[in-house]
């Protein structure tokens, strides 16, 4: 059988950034900064106290009156904002009664509604339990974000959740390109969500991994990331599909890869084996050589050993090509998303396709020396990738890879 192309039709986000894709795009081009200071919760008792906060979301200004928004945690309302505008922007709204049975949610997933279950227990501690709210706790399970976009809308199709630390996002649009290939979905609404929460600002704190500032990626002075929260959301279509409703294709999922490091709970494998195992696994599900790649959108955390190692492994991957390839970090712009950074870099990936720009890594002035390569790091450099290879390299050693690529009638394989 042959292999289905699957595409991109919709984009959507929300993040410290922007509320949507048109501001993201010039803030990426302008190498804008959205870390600061936090201020969900009170961070007096940390180590650090920036990070990258979706300042004044306001969900009813972003989503429709028609939904309700009872019981929807901020992680939910955030993934359900950045759903609306890619399902608009692929021209699917109002939903076609006729793709209801046909169309998926995949999404990647961390905290879930962890903000408001803390909210609880602290109400119930201090109340002894006479003004919390168990209906507070309707969001706790991170599933409930893809619960909530396909019950709203009214999918039948396939729904699930993954939970891989940072390559979550990247995970589950790896995954919808399966459904769609496999002909088990026409339609898949494909992204992550990852909200800020008290406990997992304590837990990177505890691991002493943030950068009290803002991080650095590749930097010598790097002292650690800066954690972020945002909603990123795609929707893949069949490139048969897509033709036949005569929408705008702004890019193809051409492959992706997974593998896991068997090394540390924490900790990159320093020799980079599954990164580079990944990569290469990717690149032999899209049917490219590593030539053909023009920009990487690296996982470039800025923690020491994961800008070292991620490093090694495109060298490893790549040869001579690594110093020729324009690399960026664009976590040192919307810091380090978890769950949904696979999923927002794979819309930064499609937005340096679709505009011809390669995005810069910010806060990068003092190279270091291990970290060699082309990090692109005095502002946004016009260019016209056509195919991009995008980095999640998660806790647990999960890895994953996406390759996006220029929609091109005859398709990457046959140019």
């Amino acid at each position: 059988m042959q292999r289905e192309r699957v595409v991109i039709t919709g984009l959507g986000t929300v993040n410290a950034l922007a509320k949507n894709i048109v501001d993201f795009t010039c803030a990426l081009r302008c190498g804008l900064c959205g870390i600061g200071p936090v201020t969900l919760f009170d961070t007096a008792d940390f180590r650090t106290h920036n990070g990258a906060e979706v300042n004044n979301f306001k969900p009813q200004d972003l989503i429709p009156p028609q939904y309700s928004m009872k019981r929807m945690s901020r992680a939910d309302l955030m993934v359900f904002a950045a759903t609306m505008e890619a399902l608009s922007d692929a021209r699917l709204i109002p939903f076609p009664d006729s793709l209801r049975e046909d169309t998926g949610v995949v999404l990647g997933a961390g905290s879930g509604g962890k903000l408001e279950g803390e909210s609880f227990f602290r109400d119930y501690l201090e109340t002894k339990g006479r003004k919390a709210r168990f209906s507070t706790l309707a969001g706790l399970c991170p599933a409930a974000s893809a619960d909530h976009i396909s019950s709203h809308l009214g999918l039948m199709g396939p729904k699930t959740t993954f939970m891989t630390a940072c390559s979550s996002g990247a995970t589950a649009i790896g995954f919808a390109r399966d459904l769609i290939e496999r002909r088990a979905a026409t339609v898949v609404i494909a992204g992550g969500v990852e909200p800020l929460c008290r406990t997992t600002y304590a837990s990177f704190n505890v691991l002493q991994a943030v950068d009290p500032e803002y991080c650095k990626p590749f930097d010598r002075n790097r002292k650690g990331l800066s954690l972020g929260e945002a909603a990123a959301v795609v929707v893949l279509e069949s490139l048969h599909h897509a033709k036949e409703r005569g929408v705008p294709i702004h890019g193809e999922m051409l492959g992706y890869g997974i593998s896991c490091d068997a090394y540390h709970m924490t900790a990159p494998d320093s020799e980079a084996s599954g990164a580079a195992r990944c990569m290469k696994a990717a690149l032999a599900d899209a049917g490219i050589p590593a030539a053909a790649v023009d920009y990487i959108n690296a996982h470039g955390t800025a923690t020491y050993a994961n800008d070292a190692m991620e490093t090694r492994a495109v060298k490893k991957v790549f040869g001579p090509h690594a110093y020729r390839i324009p690399i960026s970090s664009t976590k040192s712009m919307t810091g380090h998303t978890l769950g949904a950074s696979g999923a927002l870099e794979a819309i930064v990936s499609v937005l340096s396709i679709r505009q011809r720009f390669i995005p810069p890594t910010i806060h990068l002035h003092d190279p270091d020396p291990e970290c060699d390569l082309d990090y692109v790091s005095s502002g946004a450099r016009e260019g016209s990738p056509g195919i991009v290879l995008s980095n999640s390299f998660a806790f647990g050693g999960n890895n994953t890879a996406l390759i996006l690529g220029r929609f091109t009638e005859k398709g990457i394989q046959n140019e």
